[in-house]
C-alpha cells in the first residue's frame, strides 16, 4: 500500500540537536530504530549522501511505505524493516552491516499514529481502545482491561505510568469496563476518578501512557536496545535516544552511565537536552522530548 504524498508529515523531535550531535557524514552507516515517516531518516540521508547507508525500521508497519516514498524522493541507498527495535541484531545480519557509525530512536509516537483516532491513542477523539503499534499482532487496550483483575491492572498504571491514583483509576476502570468503548470514555472516566485540581497535562495520559507501554512492550524493548547498541556501534560511533516518558529517560540515563563505567561509552550526555521554547510552539507534541546521547569508546 502505498500512502498519499499529502499524508501530514511527523514534525521530527530536536532536529536540530540530534544532527549536530550523531555528525551524520558522508560514507557512513546510519540505523534509525523509529524510521516512521521519515522525518529525522531524510535528513540523515541527506547528510550521508550517496555512498553512505541508512537502515531504517518501525514496528508499525503501516507507516514504512510512506517512509519509503519519502526517502525515494533523497536517494536509494536505504533499507526499511518492519522490526521492533529490540531486534537490532537481527535486522543488522539481515542487512549485512556488523557496526554502525550512529545509532537514532525517537520513542515517541508518531504523528502518523496519533492523528488517526482508528489507532486508539488519542484522547481528544473517539477511537477504539487499540493502542498496539503493530496491529498485524494480537492484544489490545481493550482486551486488556477486559481481563485483568483490579490489583494486576492497578500494577500497570503505577509501573509504566507512575500513576499515583493507580489503585483508585483501576478500581473505576473495572467496575465499569464492560461499558467502555472508546478512548475518550476510558479519557472521562480517569478524569472524574482523580481528585479535581491543577494538571499540566491531562489526567488520564499517564493511564493512558502506561496501558500503552504494557500492551506494545516498549520499555523492555528499550531495555534490548540499550544493551545491544554499543555492541553495534564502530569507535566513536554515537547513539542517540529521544524518550517521552520519565520511566524511559530514567533508563536511557542509567544505561549510558552504566556504559562508561564498563567503559563502553568514551562520553555521555551528563544532563538530557530539551527542545527550545521556539520548538515547543511550533510543535507543542516535543515539549516532553528528552534527548541522550553516547559516543562509543574506541576499545
Amino acid at each position: 500500500m502505498i500512502l498519499p504524498t499529502e499524508q501530514p508529515a511527523h514534525v521530527p523531535v530536536m532536529l536540530d540537536a540530534v544532527l549536530r550531535l550523531l555528525r551524520p557524514s558522508p560514507g557512513e552507516i546510519f540505523l534509525d530504530c523509529t524510521v516512521g515517516s521519515a522525518g529525522h531518516a531524510s535528513a540523515i540521508l541527506e547528510k550521508i549522501g550517496p555512498l553512505g547507508l541508512l537502515i531504517g525500521l518501525d514496528c508499525d508497519g503501516e507507516v514504512l511505505p510512506l517512509a519509503a516514498e519519502r526517502l525515494r524522493a533523497i536517494g536509494r541507498n536505504f533499507k526499511l524493516y518492519h522490526a521492533n527495535f529490540a531486534d537490532v541484531q537481527t535486522v543488522a545480519e539481515q542487512a549485512g552491516v556488523t557496526r554502525f557509525d550512529g545509532i537514532l530512536a525517537d520513542t515517541g509516537l508518531s504523528s502518523f499514529a496519533l492523528d488517526a483516532p482508528e489507532r486508539g491513542f488519542s484522547l481528544m477523539r473517539p477511537g477504539p481502545l487499540d493502542g498496539r503499534m503493530d496491529r498485524s499482532k494480537p492484544g489490545t487496550i481493550k482486551d486488556m482491561i477486559s481481563k485483568l483483575d483490579e490489583h494486576e491492572l492497578a500494577d500497570i498504571i503505577f509501573r509504566y505510568g507512575e500513576e499515583r491514583y493507580s489503585r483508585r483509576i483501576a478500581r473505576a476502570i473495572v467496575r465499569q469496563r464492560h461499558q467502555i468503548m472508546t478512548t475518550t470514555q476510558l479519557a472521562e472516566l480517569v478524569r472524574r476518578t482523580v481528585p479535581a485540581g491543577r494538571h499540566r497535562i491531562h489526567p488520564a495520559t499517564r493511564t493512558f501512557q502506561s496501558l500503552r507501554l504494557a500492551i506494545t512492550r516498549e520499555v523492555e524493548a528499550l531495555e534490548k536496545l540499550l544493551v545491544q547498541a554499543p555492541l553495534h556501534l564502530k569507535p566513536g560511533g554515537r547513539v542517540a535516544v529521544i524518550t517521552f516518558e520519565s520511566l524511559t529517560d530514567r533508563l536511557v540515563k542509567n544505561a549510558f552511565r552504566s556504559g562508561q563505567r564498563a567503559g563502553l561509552y568514551a562520553e555521555i550526555t551528563r544532563k538530557p537536552l530539551t527542545p527550545s521554547a521556539d520548538e515547543i510552539e511550533r510543535n507543542p507534541r516535543s515539549r516532553s522530548g528528552k534527548l541522550r546521547v553516547a559516543v562509543r569508546s574506541a576499545a
